[in-house]
């Protein structure tokens, strides 16, 4: 799947890992894919909200239809979050850069989700723009 279908095809990103703080990286992508059009949902357990919306302890609390779950955690915690991509019925999987995890990449394939690796969603959107 190209880019560029990918994102005509999401509207709600869960964003796992969603900083409060104006300075981080996570903060940067979401504010950037909110301008774009999409729906955020915040998900840090460690926040109360940002950008004015409520912040989820978990993908599991969400209680509406979540596209992609873009995840800014380091690797070894990808497993639990897909495991809860796939729970929720999201449709797909995207570790930020930095972020991989074969294990869990080929267990959300294997459960029908797409999955993107080590890249950035902002950067990708512009390119495909």
């Amino acid at each position: 799947m190209n880019y560029a279908d990918f994102f005509k095809g999401i509207k709600t990103i869960a964003v796992v890992g969603l900083s409060d703080n104006p300075e981080r990286y996570s903060y940067q992508v979401a504010e950037y894919l909110m301008k774009h059009g999409f729906k955020i949902i915040p998900v840090n357990p460690n926040i109360e909200s940002v950008f004015g919306l409520k912040s989820y302890n978990s993908l599991s609390e969400i209680n509406e239809l979540v596209d992609a779950v873009d995840i800014f955690r380091k690797s070894e915690f990808v497993g639990p979050i897909v495991d809860e991509a796939i729970k929720i019925k999201a449709k797909a999987v995207w570790m930020q850069e930095g972020v991989s995890d074969e294990k869990g990449a080929t267990k959300a394939r294997n459960a029908g989700l797409v999955v993107f690796e080590n890249l950035c969603m902002m950067k990708e959107h512009k390119k495909s723009s």
